[in-house]
């Protein structure tokens, strides 16, 4: 894999996805390596960061194997990885909302799980807290796709394109999605900015 050091990030996913194709184990260690903060980094956020979302980290890169055969890079690997990713999040939150957090303790699970570090006081550090409690709240208020797709662009850094593809829209929906978003967003956090 030498050869594969000195290619673009999206070159070398699509190379080592065709290699996985053809059952190459350390290949898919290293998509695994490579990809598994920002899958789990997702699934935390579109799911509270509960014990489900490392599960689903895992079930994403298996998915990903069962379907190695299948993948054809005519988009990016990530585009196809969130795309297996948002499937099964989706999922995981229509079984939640069928079955109601009951006990304290997962009340208490499905917290925000980002540490606060770094802060100059313990003021300013409640204050950031608080802050991002609120901003969090915002966003589960939003409809799972909606979620999905602020999470896709902001913290993953996506094109209109690419969410298109993971999400399964055109690119004038997505626009309007994240445009009506956002909308929503301003309006739940106006008291606040």
């Amino acid at each position: 894999m030498e050869g594969a050091q000195d290619a673009e990030p999206d070159e070398l996913d699509t190379e080592l996805m065709l290699r996985v194709r053809c059952g190459d184990e350390r290949a898919m260690r290293t998509l695994m390596t490579r990809h598994k903060d920002g899958v789990y980094a997702m699934a935390c956020r579109m799911l509270s960061c509960n014990a489900e979302a490392e599960d689903l980290t895992q079930r994403t890169f298996i998915r990903v194997w069962k379907a190695a055969s299948s993948y054809e890079p005519t988009a990016k690997f990530t585009t196809w990885l969130f795309t297996i990713l948002k499937n099964l999040v989706f999922n995981e939150m229509r079984r939640q909302s069928r079955k109601p957090v009951s006990s304290l303790e997962e009340r208490e699970q499905q917290g925000y799980c980002a540490a606060q570090e770094g802060h100059s006081s313990p003021d300013d550090a409640l204050r950031q807290k608080e802050l991002e409690e609120i901003v969090e709240k915002a966003l589960k208020a939003l409809p799972p796709k909606a979620r999905m797709a602020m999470e896709l662009r902001r913290v993953h850094q996506m094109n209109y394109e690419e969410i298109g593809a993971v999400l399964d829209m055109s690119l004038p929906a997505v626009k309007s999605l994240l445009f009506r978003s956002r909308q929503c967003l301003k309006e739940s956090l106006a008291e606040y900015l």
